[in-house]
């Protein structure tokens, strides 16, 4: 019997070229870019991009893949919910 958690899940794939070109799938969606800064909602958790001169090339989340380029200094992942915490007045934090 399959695990029915893993129906609806894409492979996640990560290629990195000579830290200048990049493709990603598995992406689930796009929650903020600039020239700095790419994060990413993949099936493995939140994925931060930071370099520079980054831009976004190719989008299609109904496959799930996004090309990029510009210069990779680091990818870091996290859990999904992490960056919900990041809109989160000081308020709202502390009456949780």
């Amino acid at each position: 019997m399959e695990d029915l958690n893993n129906i609806n899940k894409r492979t996640h794939k990560l290629i990195l070229q000579n830290r200048r070109t990049c493709t990603i799938s598995g992406v689930t969606d796009v929650l903020s870019f600039d020239i700095s800064e790419i994060i990413l909602e993949t099936d493995q958790g939140m994925l931060m991009i930071k370099g520079s001169e980054l831009h976004v090339n190719r989008l299609t989340l109904d496959k799930g893949e996004v090309d990029l380029d510009g210069r990779v200094d680091s990818f870091t992942y996290s859990e999904t919910g992490a960056y919900q915490g990041k809109n989160e007045s000081l308020l709202q934090k502390l009456f949780r």
